[in-house]
């Protein structure tokens, strides 16, 4: 029986036995940032100290990865945390040469014990505040059960918690948030629903209102749809927002030394065209993204003061894609969508609509940028180190030269880093990197 994606996607997702809930975990399927580079989560404790001293070093910091999946990436932070910091508690370098050095005057950067004494006073009377590794407190949300080597000092929960002081981070979460996909007819929008075993679509009835005011603001519809002879797997690429002329179920890049394939935006090698699903009709189709609107402002309501992350490859209004970008993912490999539950069932994020759902409820200004500009400004450039280096230290010369790779995967414009990073505050200032 053929239902609404929405439905279809929340089981094939996260029902019993849905693809983020049993087996091994989705990263035996797919690659993304995490997995790609210890330089992303080196960049993430940056992000996370700049917080910590936005928020005065509170007495407890809390650290919120959601969609955690098997928690791989709040056990790189721990593992940063505990081996990273300095007098300050704050992270002292980066721990791989070439990836993220010290900026003097950072809050990286080691303070000598003698500085922090006010002028006169015996070093016994000197208050010294507990390390960010003793006031770090990790939580992962996720609808799997907990992995049974993860870390005791690693909370695991089903749902995001209430009263964050901290950093909430969702790396690749809400393209996994089910959304309902609709059709532009003669008579106006219409659900597409969808059989979940073999993934055949239908027309299904007139979009409610909500959905419609949703695609109206978000989602405008073209007065010339494409012809039924159009060309399914033609479209341009570039390193922009999605191209209007892009169509939606694309290759994405293979990811470097692995033999995953990274999720990522379009603009990447096209899929085979045996591998594509056939259009089953002429209409504009459209992905509704109000229940992402909705599921990143709740997360952003759980921040008592702090900053929420999204990091995720969407599109923006002005550049919508015309065929969608739903997509599936299987060991490795993209695969045509079908929702049952066998593989992983992904579409593109409208991040300027969710970055407005976001605002309004924090009241304060967001930041969306590209993950290459967002790791750039974090200190992770991928810059090759200088082949002096090569002849004092050979062996430092090559880990430096590794590990700047590593960095230019998560920055490539084609791939990686041409995510976009939603940065929402609440309650505290961030100056200029978080102004529109």
């Amino acid at each position: 029986m053929s239902i609404r994606w929405r439905d279809a996607m929340s089981r094939a997702l996260y029902g019993p036995y849905g693809f983020f809930v049993a087996g091994t975990g989705p990263a035996d399927h797919f690659r993304t940032s995490v997995h790609a580079s210890p330089a992303f989560a080196t960049a993430l404790l940056r992000l996370v100290s700049e917080v910590d001293a936005a928020l005065g070093h509170p007495a407890r910091l809390d650290v919120v990865d959601v969609g955690a999946g098997r928690g791989e990436l709040l056990r790189a932070l721990l593992a940063s945390v505990g081996g990273a910091v300095g007098v300050s508690g704050e992270p002292t370098r980066s721990g791989r040469s070439g990836l993220i050095p010290p900026r003097a005057g950072s809050p990286e950067t080691p303070t000598p014990t003698a500085s922090v004494r006010p002028l006169g006073e015996e070093p016994s009377s000197v208050t010294v505040r507990p390390s960010l590794a003793e006031r770090v407190r990790f939580t992962a949300v996720e609808y799997a059960t907990r992995p049974e080597n993860l870390p005791e000092e690693i909370t695991w929960t089903s749902e995001i918690p209430g009263e964050i002081t901290g950093v909430l981070l969702a790396t690749e979460w809400l393209d996994n948030v089910p959304l309902d996909l609709a059709v532009h007819t003669e008579d106006g929008w219409r659900y597409l629903l969808v059989d979940p075993e073999s993934g055949v679509e239908s027309v299904g009835e007139l979009v409610d209102a909500a959905d419609l005011d949703w695609l109206t603001t978000w989602w405008p519809s073209t007065t010339s749809p494409p012809t039924a002879d159009r060309d399914p797997t033609s479209g341009s690429t570039g390193t922009g927002a999605t191209s209007g002329s892009e169509s939606g179920f694309r290759a994405a890049r293979p990811a470097q030394g692995s033999s995953l394939t990274a999720r990522s935006r379009p603009g990447c090698p096209e899929t085979p065209h045996s591998a594509r699903p056939e259009p089953m009709h002429s209409g504009w189709r459209a992905e509704i993204g109000r229940t992402r609107d909705e599921a990143w402002a709740n997360a952003v309501r759980q921040i008592s003061r702090g900053l929420a992350v999204a990091v995720d490859y969407g599109h923006l209004r002005e550049g919508r894609p015309v065929d969608g970008t739903l997509t599936g993912y299987r060991g490795g490999r993209q695969v045509p969508p079908v929702p049952d539950g066998s593989s992983d069932v992904t579409a593109h994020v409208a991040m300027d609509s969710v970055a407005s759902a976001g605002a309004e409820v924090a009241r304060c200004a967001y930041s969306l940028v590209s993950q290459a500009e967002a790791l750039r400004a974090l200190g992770a450039d991928g810059g090759r180190p200088p082949l002096s280096l090569a002849g004092v230290d050979p062996a430092g010369y090559v880990r430096a030269l590794a590990a700047a790779s590593a960095v230019a995967e998560l920055t490539d414009p084609a791939g990686l880093g041409g995510h976009l990073w939603l940065r929402q505050p609440v309650g505290i200032p961030l100056g200029p990197a978080v102004a529109r």
